[in-house]
């Protein structure tokens, strides 16, 4: 074995797929001075084990365009290396044996129509013909992906070990990583060195092997179910949970080698052909952790068979393949050539765990949760390019380690929530479906009054928040009007909708389908799913009286110090140099001019600023500000303190030893004059919206409220100090509301005592959601990401004129739609298409197109479609162009909406793919709903 160097410019730690990967791609990009340690040998960990399925259509675009790329990745490998990487692609199947699973099949081909994955909708005739050996009799219908398939791990990662040495790598094999040497630099902690146990003279263990210290800036942990252990020698908490997953395969059986991949999950069993038998595994209801101090520490790990656990799998795979029955009863692993019971690397969402860590230049590519070796590929492109240009090419925010702050910390969290994960991982998640396990965590201090109306809580990042109020369900609106016949009953015939926006339509145009989405029921299909009458009350409430949502969740920064303003101009799009109390809407832009966040910046003194964001973003915020915008130099940091500051009475962790809530993970750092510090957890925050706002508030202070829109001032409320500011999310007058957070169940009840004989009702998320659509207004991860522009997103208003003018002139643009039928709602990644003539839109089934979309949603490259939506019919669609980005009912302007980019030639109308069929939609101007802002501008003390 070649000399380990004393420095270099990277060091991967582990030797499986995900490593080999990264190290390959991180040479590509002219990074060759890396060398990869693996304590064992190569793909000796958790890789060697994997089934090796490779399923390309996944749940998020950022996935399905991984292991897209992926798949095309072998080809080069094997021209590179001359090694075979073990693609076997003989397409995949997936079942539906329910009602339920089918609507979901059909979903998930729309999904792969808006990804520009090739696919069939297939009858049980055709899916018997793809593969004669099922028995189909219970089969609705199944999914056909030709570009599905499976892989031979060993292989994959051996050809990307062999790409990377080509391209300048170092490879040790036999080396245990033992400490990793972190020091506090200007901007915090960061790597500087990674110390190793060579074992080459001892054994793979490495137990009496030389100790060597390698200098560096730069470590990626790759070390899969040891991620964990590697992440605690650096000081960082990494949510790895080891789960053990079994499979098995059979004796030959004279199974052909082109037979294609099965995923059967009303029956939690999957299968494919494997040496002319059949590999069949299976995710139990009662999983087990691997728990070990040391896991990985023998090499090729595996466990004693559990063939009672996995007697449900397997009587379904004989179930489904009749010829699997002559083997046995599968309670003996002696029936099987080999029985295959080893770890896999969990995450507490199912997701992936990427990016650098509050530790700089430490990174984490790991917690693959079965399906890593299909993205193996997209997951070293993803990463190395994050490394070297500092912004990958995709919107990788959900697999981003800082998804996770102080609250992933517990280890029992971890666990309860990755058992959760693993258990129910083919059962059909409906959106907005919330999940239990290891709740409640984090509770506003008004909590206890929302479980008292009945709430009913989603959960955000540790946060339990209201969805909904129950106990509004058969409220009033505030005019006395039933909020379920409101839609029927006070929209005239053939007059438009009071919008202002004289696109959207009329009652007439929309007929009986607002009458009924109005009276109460459910919109159709997964959207009437996770779904409640109150929602729209609530709606409606904030609309003619007022609403008093609990936004307390949502993270908050206070950035601070000489240097604060100076890096605050740097890094946000908005100009921030403005009077102290002004409240700035604005977004942080990466190179590309993509939005790496969208916030509003509130300007407490001349050093001190409040940077609010969203409930899950905060810590991913704090490190993108300090990772690209501390220690970048400050030339203009101002120092003087002559003017006063705003909201002292309502401060915190300024001073009081509140640095960081309750450990959310953000934490403080102090660089260059600047010093950030999440105090999420020391505010509670309500927000209080609609037309009597001003009759409620004012009833209950003695300040002056008629400060302007976009402005922030200290004021009391009943006994309580409060910041308060005029911002909105769901287009009415109102106040955001700031106070310490051990008076906020005291504002709590003093807002409601106060609002209730106005009409005021409590309100939740869904309603806010509702709400925001109708005007227009954006959400990061969703409408807008690091793939898009503020000009793409119609955000140029937010810009400032130099900035502006440097950012590229879009080829799309956000538009809003409002759906033909009221009754179609979308909830997001819906497939459009420009209008198809030759039938009704309900009518039109989905079929394929082969062009790959970007996160935003355009496809500027649609390619002629290939696939037909059953065995014996044959249509030939228009293409997609795009997907919805976000969509629901809009209950002030009685609409369905939904929100997609399109290319900016595209105007008129357009076909949405909406529950198994195409529904016409229009493009409007937007926003849907007071365009003109006269009703959050308003002045209602002028008005009295």
């Amino acid at each position: 074995m070649s000399r380990i160097p004393a420095d270099a410019r990277a060091v991967v730690i582990g030797g499986g797929v995900a490593g080999c990967s990264v190290a390959y791609h991180l040479a590509r990009l002219g990074w060759t001075d890396v060398i990869l340690v693996e304590r064992h040998d190569l793909t000796e960990g958790t890789t060697w084990h994997s089934a090796g399925f490779v399923g390309q259509l996944r749940s998020t675009v950022t996935q399905t365009r991984m292991i897209m790329y992926s798949a095309g990745l072998y080809p080069e490998l094997r021209e590179l290396t001359g090694l075979d990487p073990g693609w076997h692609g003989v397409g995949g199947l997936r079942l539906a044996t329910t009602p339920e699973r089918h609507e979901e099949l059909l979903r998930q081909a729309a999904a792969a129509e808006a990804y520009g994955l090739d696919m069939e909708v297939l009858d049980q005739a055709g899916t018997l013909d793809r593969l004669p050996l099922l028995e189909v009799a219970d089969v609705r219908a199944a999914l056909w992906l030709p570009g599905d398939g499976w892989l031979d791990p060993a292989r994959l990662g051996l050809a990307l070990a062999e790409g990377a040495r080509r391209l300048g790598v170092r490879i040790f094999t036999g080396v245990e990583v033992t400490g990793i040497d972190v020091a506090e630099g200007p901007g915090g902690a960061e790597v500087r060195a990674v110390r190793l146990r060579d074992g080459s003279g001892g054994g793979a263990g490495g137990e009496s092997g030389r100790e060597l210290v390698v200098r560096t800036g730069t470590v990626v942990n790759a070390a899969g179910a040891a991620a964990g252990v590697v992440g605690r020698l650096a000081g960082v908490n990494v949510p790895i949970v080891p789960i053990k997953h079994q499979y098995v395969v059979t004796a030959p059986k004279g199974v052909p080698a082109e037979t294609p991949t099965v995923r059967d999950p009303d029956n939690i069993v999957y299968f494919r052909e494997e040496d002319g038998g059949i590999l069949v595994g299976g995710y139990i209801r009662t999983p087990q952790v691997w728990d070990t101090a040391r896991p990985l520490a023998e090499p090729r790990t595996l466990f004693a068979p559990d063939m009672p656990k996995f007697q449900e799998s397997w009587l379904a795979a004989v179930r489904r393949v009749p010829l699997l029955g002559d083997v046995g009863t599968g309670r003996d692993a002696g029936e099987f050539r080999s029985v295959v019971h080893g770890p896999e690397a969990f995450t507490p969402d199912g997701e992936f765990l990427l990016g650098e860590t509050a530790t700089r230049g430490f990174w984490v590519a790991a917690g693959f949760c079965v399906h890593g070796l299909a993205a193996a590929g997209g997951v070293g492109k993803v990463m190395a390019e994050w490394i070297v240009d500092g912004t990958p090419e995709y919107d990788v925010f959900g697999m981003d380690i800082h998804r996770f702050g102080g609250h992933a910390r517990s280890s029992r969290w971890a666990r309860a929530k990755a058992l959760d994960s693993y258990s129910k991982y083919y059962d059909i998640v409906y959106p907005g479906e919330e999940r239990t396990a290891a709740r409640p965590l984090r509770r506003s201090p008004a909590w206890v009054r929302h479980t008292e109306l009945k709430a009913s809580f989603g959960e955000k990042a540790g946060w339990e928040r209201v969805n909904w109020f129950e106990s509004n369900a058969d409220q009033p609106d505030s005019d006395g009007v039933v909020a379920d016949r409101l839609c029927a009953e006070t929209l005239p015939a053939a007059e438009t909708v009071t919008t202002g926006v004289e696109t959207v339509g009329t009652a007439e145009a929309v007929g009986s389908g607002a009458t009924e989405l109005g009276a109460g029921a459910a919109p159709r299909g997964w959207a009437g799913r996770v779904w409640s009458p109150a929602i729209g009350r609530e709606c409606l409430a904030t609309q003619n009286s007022a609403g008093l949502f609990d936004q307390t969740s949502f993270a908050k920064l206070e950035i601070s110090g000489h240097g604060a303003l100076a890096m605050l101009e740097r890094a946000c799009a908005g100009r921030i140099d403005r009077p102290i109390g002004t409240v700035v809407y604005t977004q942080l832009l990466n190179e590309r001019g993509g939005i790496e966040a969208d916030v509003t910046v509130t300007r407490l003194a001349r050093d001190r600023f409040r940077l609010v964001t969203g409930t899950a973003f905060g810590v991913h915020d704090a490190a993108w500000l300090r990772r690209r915008h501390i220690g970048t130099g400050v030339e203009n940091g101002l120092e003087s303190r002559a003017e006063s500051e705003i909201g002292n009475g309502a401060r915190r962790g300024s001073g009081s030893g509140v640095e960081n809530g309750a450990g959310n993970g953000a934490g403080k750092a102090i660089e260059n004059g600047v010093e950030i510090r999440d105090v999420t957890s020391a505010y509670a925050c309500y927000c209080l919206w609609g037309p009597k706002a001003y009759d409620i508030l004012s009833g209950l202070t003695d300040d002056d409220l008629t400060f302007g829109y976009l402005r922030a001032r200290e004021i009391s409320v009943g006994h309580v100090p409060v910041l308060a500011q005029r911002v909105t999310f769901v287009g009415e007058f109102g106040w955001e509301l700031y106070c310490p957070v051990e008076y906020g169940l005291t504002l709590w009840d003093t807002l409601m005592d106060a609002g209730l004989p106005h009409g005021m009702l409590p309100a939740g998320y869904k309603a806010i959601d509702a709400l925001r659509l109708e005007k227009g207004y954006r959400v990061w991860g969703l409408d807008i990401t690091p793939e898009t522009t503020p000009l793409e997103a119609g955000l140029g208003f937010a810009v400032r004129e130099e900035t502006r003018t440097a950012l590229p002139e879009p080829r799309q643009t956000l538009r809003c739609l409002i759906v033909d039928d009221p009754r179609e709602v979308c909830l997001g990644g819906e497939p459009i298409r420009p209008v198809h003539h030759d039938a009704p839109p309900s009518t039109r089934p989905f079929a394929s197109s082969a062009s790959p979309t970007s996160s935003s949603g355009a496809s500027p490259k649609p390619t002629a479609p290939t696939i037909s939506t059953a065995p014996t019919t044959s249509i030939t669609p228009t293409p997609s162009i795009s997907r919805v980005t976000s969509g629901g009912y809009g209950y002030r302007v009685h609409r369905s909406i939904a929100y997609a980019y399109l290319p900016v030639e595209i105007t008129g109308r357009v076909e949405i793919g909406i529950n198994g069929g195409w529904v016409g939609a229009r493009i409007v101007s937007e926003p849907p709903y007071d365009p003109g802002n006269t009703r959050i501008r308003s002045t209602p003390w002028q008005e009295a």
